[in-house]
């Protein structure tokens, strides 16, 4: 066993430099923080298929592009800001704008060439066929004739 010498400035320091990227993150320092987001996802598990549910509102179908991969579901688009001047009066927004793009890893093998898709009020929802070897098959046991 090797003895390790502790250097306890040197830990202070990889401590500190993780609580500044933590704070710049918060408070908005980086940029590119701002300008992306993810859409929310929920996955149900089925015997036959699993469905996916992505809240993606304010994007048209045709700004989305998904792909389906044997093990995981891909999503990207981008929600474009579209800049109003008006001359008197206070304007806030707390949309969020900009591209975005997310990976969904799928807990059993699909079939990704029989996927049925749905985009309606903002939902996409994605109806995916398991692979045949991820399904629950059933088979009787024969105990012999006693």
């Amino acid at each position: 066993m090797a003895l390790v010498r502790w250097q306890p400035f040197q830990e202070m320091e990889h401590l500190r430099r993780q609580m500044d990227k933590m704070f710049d993150e918060l408070t908005g320092f980086n940029q590119e923080l701002q300008t992306t987001w993810a859409p929310a996802v929920e996955m149900e598990i089925k015997d036959e298929h699993v469905i996916l549910r992505a809240a993606v509102p304010g994007i048209e179908g045709k700004d989305l592009d998904v792909k389906v991969a044997r093990d995981a579901v891909s999503i990207a688009g981008e929600n474009r800001y579209e800049h109003k001047t008006e001359e008197k009066g206070y304007f806030r927004s707390e949309f969020r704008y900009g591209k975005f793009y997310r990976t969904i890893p799928l807990p059993v093998p699909v079939e990704n060439d029989k996927v049925e898709a749905e985009f309606k009020n903002g939902i996409l929802t994605l109806t995916i066929p398991k692979a045949e070897e991820a399904r629950n098959k059933v088979f009787k046991v024969n105990l012999g004739d006693n």
